[in-house]
């Protein structure tokens, strides 16, 4: 019965093809919102800005030495030692004193370009067509070419981003509970620590001092005793705990709290400075993953309040500690996602180096033309040096490795790989070990002897990885179901 499974499976599905359509989303979706998360370049120069709009893609093309251009197909970008790669453009307005000027579609770079994905020429071939194309039929594709080498991205494992995980540190005697807040590509640890004494405070990146939860809570819009009470639960041991962190607390109101934060943020600045500083920190560096502006504060305080309320509940034993190995607390990067972040950091290259080339051709009185202003190369030599080396975003290493052609099986391993980002050095015994949600998910038996044991895994056979949906539309849906949304 299993093999007929396994036969019937494996030729109705690819084993690479979550790998590509993350690839094509990144394509579809993901280039377009990094560039809308800009929105407009502004230089310093009096009343001018460039508005950016759409994003579109090429197929890969190769430019001869005599300036011709014709199709790249992946046998000639290996035999020839080039990137197969499609070119990117993007249009670009200039508004001079808020007079748009015609809109420019400028070469801004070149994108690595998946084998077998939508802007690669072998998709949709059948066999004959892609043995005439000099390709093996049975190839699934899924990795680039970069410099004439096979090179596939590494599957990463990493803890789940935005979700509430509570741990009890032993060395300081607290209770913990700490969320990597991640959006548009920042990622801050923010926590809610619980001393042994039942005291509440608050971390967050860009200040590293805790302050305490109560004070943070009135700065954030429960400025009245009342409403930080209302908004715990009536549990005895949580409102007793509350209760402590509120007698200790001077702040008589949010006007208050605000210039406290800012003192320490920016001792010695002027006090509007400071509650500048104290606002900005809040907005924009505690819990940005629920948003960055003033109208955020309040859901902000409340989704503190469950972190305080989740510490309180494992201090007493209520509640036990987060499994970190549990599979439902960790996620997968793959292809898109790898590729988003890559583009992200290179594209903030691109648009520095924009500002940088209009205010020197503004100072030398030069006419502004984008096609003149732009330099492929400050996107593309970003992008292609991390895929050539390995070095990624975040300080990632070995991202991108050669592809492992010794037979096709082990490519096909290659290709279903998953890293976890833990040092080889360190004996990381638990996270090592075959966990129960492994089960159907990682290979078992399938992972390297020596230092790498257990952080190097392989998918299963039948495992497949969602490529990931919009939070919007699904939280509208349950708000319209009347479903409560608690962390």
């Amino acid at each position: 019965m299993f093999p007929e499974i396994t036969e019937s499976y494996l030729r109705e599905n690819s084993l690479v093809k979550q790998f590509i359509d993350s690839y094509d989303k990144f394509v579809e979706n993901g280039l377009q919102e990094i560039v809308d998360s800009q929105a407009v370049i502004e230089p310093q120069m009096e009343g001018v800005v460039v508005k950016l709009g759409r994003v579109s893609l090429g197929r890969p093309v190769v430019i001869e030495y005599d300036g011709s251009k014709r199709e790249l197909w992946p046998m000639e970008a290996r035999l020839r030692d080039l990137t197969y790669s499609a070119p990117l453009y993007l249009e670009m307005t200039q508004a001079v004193n808020g007079v748009e000027k015609k809109p420019e579609n400028v070469y801004v770079g070149e994108l690595p370009v998946m084998l077998k994905s939508k802007l690669c020429y072998l998709r949709g071939k059948n066999a004959d067509e892609l043995v005439q194309a000099g390709e093996d039929s049975h190839d699934p594709g899924a990795y680039f070419i970069i410099n004439g080498t096979e090179k596939s991205l590494m599957t990463l494992e990493d803890l789940a981003p935005n979700r509430i995980l509570v741990s009890r540190e032993k060395d300081k005697e607290m209770t913990q509970a700490k969320v990597f807040s991640t959006r548009l590509g920042f990622r801050g640890r923010c926590t809610v620590d619980r001393t042994k004494d039942g005291k509440f405070y608050v971390t967050m990146p860009s200040y590293s001092k805790a302050i305490e939860l109560m004070l943070v809570l009135k700065a954030l819009g429960l400025d009245k005793d009342e409403k930080v009470l209302d908004a715990f639960p009536e549990q005895p041991e949580v409102r007793n705990d509350v209760l402590l962190n509120l007698e200790s607390d001077e702040a008589k109101g949010r006007k208050d709290a605000l210039e406290s934060i800012g003192k320490r943020a920016a001792p010695g600045q002027p006090i509007e400075y400071q509650m500048k500083r104290a606002e900005l920190l809040l907005d924009r560096y505690l819990l940005p993953h629920i948003g960055v502006n003033e109208k955020d504060r309040l859901a902000k305080a409340y989704f503190l309040c469950r972190m305080a309320e989740r510490t309180v509940y494992v201090a007493y034993k209520l509640r036990s500690v987060e499994d970190k190995d549990h599979y439902a607390n960790k996620r997968l990067k793959i292809s898109g996602k790898l590729m988003e972040e890559l583009f992200r950091y290179a594209f903030q290259f691109l648009v520095k180096d924009v500002t940088y080339q209009m205010e020197r051709a503004n100072v030398r009185g030069r006419k502004i033309s984008m096609f003149a202003i732009v330099r492929p190369d400050a996107l593309s030599d970003r992008i292609k040096y991390s895929m050539a080396t390995g070095n990624w975003v975040g300080g990632h290493t070995g991202v991108c490795q050669p592809l492992d052609r010794y037979n096709y099986i082990s490519a096909m391993s290659f290709l279903r790989r998953v890293t976890s980002p833990l040092a080889k050095k360190h004996p990381h015994h638990k996270a090592r070990d075959l966990h129960g949600t492994h089960w159907g998910r990682l290979d078992p038996n399938e992972t390297p002897e020596g230092p790498n044991c257990g952080l190097v895994k392989n998918l299963a056979l039948f495992c497949e990885i969602t490529t990931g949906a919009e939070e919007e539309p699904l939280e509208a849906m349950f708000k319209k179901a009347g479903v409560t949304l608690r962390a």
